[in-house]
């Protein structure tokens, strides 16, 4: 069984609310200060079976509107504490979605997905549930950052993933990296950009720098690990009315 992780992550400049939204139809430590450019954007949270029992009413009072719960990882392990954390955040008035943790040299694109969506990652227009969410980044478990596998075959996977989120569930997933990831490993991929929302990690306090190639803004950034909700420190680029359309697809 594969263990839980939650890594470390790197991080976009913000556009107009209007041109977020338009994309969404269409498919206390370190930092723990707002960035500078996050004024009026909505806060949020994601959180993994390292947090375990989530006091979610005290994570709402600190302003949370938002977190993605990690549901599964690779198409062997699913978080032990998915079902209380993500029905937990839901209890308290918070919008939640859930998020795979892909390891692409372990099985296929497809069979992740399924994996995914059988144990936590499917989508229904509620008004409470997030778009499922796709993690990427650089492999955690061995010198191979890419997984071992080509630009091509890199990008292949990402889409197979997708074509299955969306042929179960009705929804692209959104997808979770880094530029420099992005860009090493997909070889600068312009190939998602049009049709999955942006959820860039970026560890940076002023603002969310470059984006990964194929975006032209970020519908969430992860600015910090720490701060005051537990697990890592999100931001919505966008309204509340804006985040909760989103749920809606």
């Amino acid at each position: 069984m594969a263990r839980d992780h939650k890594p470390l992550r790197r991080r976009v400049r913000a556009t107009a609310t209007t041109a977020v939204v338009a994309a969404l139809t269409a498919a206390g430590t370190a930092l723990a200060e707002l960035p500078a450019s996050a004024a009026g954007k909505p806060k949020g949270h994601d959180v993994s079976s390292h947090q375990k029992n989530v006091d979610w009413p005290s994570a709402r009072a600190k302003g949370a509107r938002f977190v993605y719960v990690k549901a599964t990882e690779s198409h062997t392990y699913r978080n032990p504490y998915f079902g209380r954390q993500y029905n937990g955040a839901r209890n308290a008035g918070i919008l939640r979605g859930a998020y795979h943790f892909a390891v692409p040299d372990k099985s296929s694109g497809t069979t992740q997905a399924a994996y995914f969506v059988r144990n936590g990652g499917a989508w229904r227009a509620d008004g409470w549930t997030l778009p499922p969410a796709l993690d990427i980044e650089y492999n955690p478990y061995g010198k191979r950052k890419c997984y071992g596998l080509s630009k091509a075959r890199m990008v292949s996977w990402i889409k197979a993933f997708s074509d299955e989120v969306k042929r179960q569930t009705g929804r692209r997933p959104v997808i979770y990296t880094t530029t420099h990831w992005w860009n090493t490993c997909t070889g600068a991929s312009r190939a998602f950009g049009a049709n999955h929302a942006l959820w860039l990690a970026r560890y940076d306090s002023a603002d969310a720098g470059t984006l990964p190639a194929g975006w032209s803004y970020w519908t969430f950034w992860q600015y910090d690990n720490s701060g005051s909700l537990p697990g890592d420190q999100n931001l919505f680029n966008g309204s509340i009315s804006a985040l909760k359309r989103l749920t809606r697809g």
